[in-house]
């Protein structure tokens, strides 16, 4: 006789999954760059005052810091943005930067192009969430108000999760 294990069902909220994939994002992009200074030609063009062929000044650190800090602000924006504008930020966002990291992958090492194929990935799956974000008091909702009607067929309960999801939960006795 083996038991079967039964795991709980886990929904997690389209916000919650959004701001995991900054948060993912950011790590690979942070981690790429890092593994960047191993390299000698890297470290030789940074004591040069270069990178990528341009001058590492004031304007270019305030550049690079804004460039993080964007993303960095979607990890708890996806969480507190209203929707609509949640979903075009994300989607916005997320296109630009995907761009931006291919741009500048052109001719940099496979370690550099592996790191960046995973962040317009995990971009990808941002804009995937984002696009397919169900309007409220749709999929999105279910689960989350229960609200009774009557099934003049049955003589059942129907809550909102099951007539706008399709769920179906075990029927409920009317009362009275």
């Amino acid at each position: 006789m083996t038991a079967e294990t039964k795991y709980e069902p886990s929904n997690v909220s389209v916000r919650t999954k959004i701001s995991a994939l900054w948060t993912a994002m950011l790590f690979v992009f942070a981690y790429v760059d890092i593994f960047s200074l191993y390299r000698r030609d890297f470290r030789a063009d940074l004591e040069a005052g270069e990178v990528g062929g341009l001058t590492v000044n004031q304007a270019f650190l305030l550049g690079t810091t804004v460039y993080v800090v964007i993303p960095s602000l979607m990890v708890f924006g996806a969480l507190v943005l209203r929707p609509t504008v949640n979903r075009i930020a994300n989607i916005v966002l997320g296109v630009l930067y995907a761009v931006t990291i291919v741009a500048g992958a052109i001719g940099e090492w496979s370690y550099y192009i592996l790191g960046s194929a995973i962040e317009v990935a995990l971009l990808a799956a941002v804009d995937y969430y984002a696009w397919t974000w169900a309007p409220t008091g749709r999929a999105s909702s279910c689960g989350l108000v229960a609200v009774r009607c009557r099934s003049r067929s049955q003589g059942i309960r129907a809550s909102k999760r099951e007539r706008m999801c399709g769920v179906r939960s075990r029927p409920a006795v009317e009362h009275g």
